[in-house]
């Protein structure tokens, strides 16, 4: 997370004060180890769809998602702090122990937190999972999220990891409203499926013919929090790279703007978005619109190069 920080030049905005107060996060995934010292007192919200009763994070990958979008870093004298160390979250759980979910249960989350979001102050829908699936199945997730965003909210979805092939972007991140998210370093080897794997992160365009990823940031070899700490021979942070690591730290970097600019809509977060991001010199199909650079997205003059 140091090194993500880094890269999306975070320092800038702490130097300014902000944290992501006040911004809620849904967070879609495996549950949230809320014991976590860099996640205590944050959880506001716990709550399980489909077959998921138990809403501890037996899993490890939504607190690793968690702590990326805004772990304070307190295990770790702020080394492994996330992007926005303010905000809060609801946590939302439609994956099992091994991290598998499905479209239904992922719709059904969507839909309840758009009866209920708004009551936990959530801007930000992170989604850090995806498919291959089509008919029905593909139609009624797609629905979800994009009533969910016609509602307000800002979805950030990971384009999966796929990759390079073209048209591999995995579902829900095909939609053309929300804000799909690939890796901006997956040239460097991760270990993913059991194997090493390189350029891993989904490529556009759609079958739709729609430009994707949006935009990229950081995903491979990311240290943040670990769900299962508490076992033995655990420790406090844990290791994990794909699209599933990038997507969280644009929910980070938006919770920060959206601290700064509360009045925001989400369809002006994401035409501002498109419009402070640094070139990679990546194909488009690749880069998007460039990996997020929180200078630039938070628009003072004395950040941008």
């Amino acid at each position: 997370m140091n090194r993500v920080r880094e890269r999306l030049r975070a320092a800038w905005a702490y130097e300014r004060g902000l944290s992501g107060a006040g911004i809620g996060v849904a967070v879609l995934d495996s549950g949230i180890a809320g014991t976590h010292p860099d996640l205590r007192g944050r959880v506001e919200l716990e709550r399980c769809f489909g077959k998921q009763t138990d809403p501890r994070d037996l899993c490890g990958h939504g607190t690793h998602i968690s702590g990326i979008i805004g772990g304070s870093g307190a295990a770790s004298g702020g080394r492994y702090q996330g992007l926005a160390p303010g905000c809060h979250f609801i946590s939302l759980k439609v994956l099992d122990t091994k991290g598998n979910g499905s479209a239904r249960d992922l719709a059904e989350a969507l839909y309840w937190l758009m009866d209920y979001g708004a009551s936990y102050q959530v801007r930000i829908v992170n989604i850090s999972m995806g498919g291959v699936m089509e008919g029905t199945e593909a139609e009624e997730l797609l629905r979800a999220v994009e009533l969910a965003w016609n509602q307000g909210f800002i979805v950030c979805a990971a384009a999966g990891n796929q990759g390079p092939e073209r048209q591999s972007i995995t579902i829900p991140g095909t939609s053309r409203k929300i804000i799909t998210v690939g890796s901006s370093d997956d040239q460097e080897p991760v270990r993913m499926f059991g194997e090493k794997k390189v350029n891993y992160s989904g490529r556009g365009p759609t079958a739709a013919c729609i430009c994707k990823p949006d935009v990229v940031a950081p995903g491979s070899h990311v240290i943040s929090c670990n769900g299962l700490w508490r076992r033995k021979g655990e420790w406090h942070y844990c290791t994990k790279s794909g699209t599933s690591m990038a997507t969280p730290a644009v929910s980070g970097a938006l919770a920060l703007l959206l601290e700064q600019r509360p009045h925001m809509t989400n369809k002006e977060v994401k035409l501002h978005l498109s419009k402070a991001c640094r070139n990679l010199g990546l194909p488009r199909n690749q880069q998007g619109w460039g990996q997020v650079d929180l200078p630039m997205l938070l628009g003072e003059e004395d950040g941008k190069e």
